[in-house]
């Protein structure tokens, strides 16, 4: 069999600007999950009892809930509820948020509740705030322990970008896709798409790795 591959060479540019959507879907995302994450976290291990149970509740939903599901509902289904239009960049965006956020909160809370309890003891008895002993003490050494998770939690929101093409998001899968059915080229397109999602992924597992190994120290306690 015979790979031709001159199909990517003609239409590079083409790709590249699926490329950078798929960049800015991924970075967007990933921000806004960790940022609803550690605030569910928070909510659920410092937050009022009333909280509590919602946040289980959506925490636990969503990630028995596909996230192919929760992207078709948000672009579908949110609009006529809010009677807004939403473009399908940021329904990719909030539908992959909802779905991720909730990983994240889990992490979190494991990485909070894996710091023995008697340092907070010792940081009440020494004078500080129940705030400033969650920020001074147990967060610093809890980020480590969660930073392996977190490689995971980024990988995983870079490859469900490609879900995004179903609500037709240009971003590289889509137009992969689409070239992939003009060209009649599907091996060698799909093939260059494989390793382009290799390109983005491995370098950030490797970092996330060598910055947990030298930062782990400061995660034991």
């Amino acid at each position: 069999m015979d790979f031709d591959f001159s199909p990517i060479l003609e239409n590079w540019r083409y790709l590249w600007g699926g490329f950078g959507i798929t960049l800015a879907l991924s970075g967007l995302t990933v921000a806004a999950s960790l940022l609803l994450g550690f605030a569910m976290a928070i909510g659920r291990i410092y937050g009022p009892r009333w909280l509590r149970w919602p946040l289980v509740f959506y925490i636990d939903s969503m990630r028995a809930i596909p996230v192919l599901v929760v992207l078709v509902w948000t672009f579908f289904a949110l609009p006529l509820l809010l009677g807004i239009s939403i473009p399908t960049f940021w329904a990719a965006t909030i539908a992959l948020t909802m779905h991720i956020a909730p990983f994240v909160a889990e992490i979190v809370r494991s990485g909070i509740e894996s710091v023995r309890a008697g340092q907070t003891g010792a940081g009440l008895a020494l004078g500080m705030s129940r705030a400033q002993v969650v920020r001074k003490l147990i967060l610093p050494q809890a980020v480590v322990r969660m930073l392996p998770s977190f490689g995971s939690v980024i990988s995983i929101t870079i490859k469900d970008t490609a879900i995004a093409a179903v609500i037709a998001v240009p971003e590289y899968m889509k137009r992969s896709e689409t070239l992939a059915g003009q060209t009649y080229h599907p091996v060698e397109i799909f093939t260059f798409a494989m390793l382009v999602y290799f390109v983005i992924l491995f370098p950030i597992t490797r970092l996330v790795d060598i910055a947990y190994r030298r930062w782990a120290y400061l995660g034991r306690s």
